[in-house]
């Protein structure tokens, strides 16, 4: 009786398991059979329309021209005659190197050029002289020949005595550090008292033409790609491409607008850019060198498809949306142009006027989904 008892006991387990099993199946099936549980999410329809992107460009901004000033000689800083942040003209004085021994080597070569001088006269007196008395026997040809030496000599003497009197003009003259040319003084490391020298590691300033100011910036090969194509070649895009503005440090744009002047015809093969040059004008002195911002290069589309950056989902070098077709998500593919604005994207292929789409949260949206 009791392994009778055990058996039916075994029995009825056994019919459970499997009846739990074929429940489970067929909620299970039920599950894969319904849509995944949705939410509200905001859709556009696609429509085209004319649309303007800048571009933002990290960029360097350096002066027209930055000028190191180094000194030609030696010597202890006498005098500063500007001040860090000054305005000055080309020819200024910036500084003065102290002038006594060069000012001594400067009388002693003008002596040694009046020696020279009187050495070659004394010394063109004897060759005339001699030539006389040769002609009438009285010296020897050699004597002749040894008097015209003498004279040849004399002139190389008074031609070194004067080049030395040049250098030493000349090393007075660097004594008085000028500007060569207009902009800005910047900073000063050396004060009165400094020795200085030409072999000195650090410049005793900088002078930056400030009037206009060089914004240097990069651009990718398939952006000037682009560029060329936009355009017909490298030279009309240069005429013809739009004003340029610059953002500042502090997120400001810059209130005057500028151009590009130059793109360098190299692509650099370490970091696939180009080197772009733009010029901006710079009377209020706003823009300082060494600064640095964002050039905002604006491209023009027409009728064109233009949804939020925020309706899409980027997974590694692909975009994807989500149409909604028949109220559920439909993952799509689509290729955009390469501007970036960093709100909008152009759309140049995946979408058709009319199609909806999720416009916010794509991120959240599964495939398949029910969008209210």
């Amino acid at each position: 009786m009791t392994a009778m008892k055990e058996s039916k006991c075994k029995c009825r387990m056994q019919l459970w398991g499997m009846l739990g099993c074929i429940l489970l199946a067929t909620a299970c099936k039920e599950a894969n059979e319904q849509p995944l549980a949705g939410g509200s999410y905001e859709t556009m329809k696609v429509t085209v329309s004319d649309q303007e992107l800048n571009t933002a460009y990290s960029a360097t901004i350096r002066g027209r021209q930055d000028i190191d000033i180094y000194p030609q000689v030696s010597g202890t800083i006498q005098e500063l005659c500007v001040a860090e942040g000054e305005k000055v003209r080309t020819g200024q004085t910036l500084f003065i190197i102290d002038q006594v021994p060069y000012r001594a080597a400067l009388n002693t070569a003008i002596a040694n050029v009046k020696s020279a001088q009187a050495a070659l006269a004394t010394a063109e007196l004897t060759y005339e002289s001699n030539k006389e008395l040769r002609k009438q026997n009285v010296v020897s040809d050699y004597t002749l020949r040894t008097s015209e030496n003498s004279y040849l000599t004399a002139q190389a003497g008074l031609a070194q005595a004067e080049a030395q009197e040049v250098n030493a003009r000349n090393d007075l003259s660097y004594t008085v550090v000028k500007s060569p040319g207009n902009g800005v003084v910047g900073t000063l490391p050396y004060r009165v008292g400094t020795l200085v020298s030409p072999s000195m590691a650090q410049p005793l300033t900088t002078v930056s033409d400030n009037s206009s100011m060089y914004v240097y910036f990069s651009m990718t090969e398939n952006q000037l790609l682009a560029l060329v194509r936009q355009y017909g070649t490298l030279d009309s895009a240069l005429v013809q491409m739009p004003d340029l503005q610059l953002q500042l440090n502090d997120q400001s744009v810059y209130e005057e607008k500028g151009r590009i002047e130059t793109i360098s015809g190299v692509i650099d093969r370490q970091t696939g850019t180009v080197s772009v040059r733009a010029v901006f004008p710079n009377g209020k002195r706003l823009l300082h060198s060494g600064a640095s911002g964002c050039v905002l290069m604006p491209s023009t589309y027409t009728d064109c498809i233009v949804i939020p950056q925020e309706a899409t989902v980027k997974q590694q070098d692909k975009i994807i949306v989500y149409k909604v077709v028949d109220g559920k998500t439909t993952s799509t593919l689509i290729t955009v142009a390469d501007v970036n604005d960093g709100r909008t994207y152009i759309v140049t292929g995946g979408l058709n006027v009319g199609d909806e789409i999720v416009s916010k949260g794509a991120g959240l949206v599964r495939e398949g989904m029910t969008v209210k």
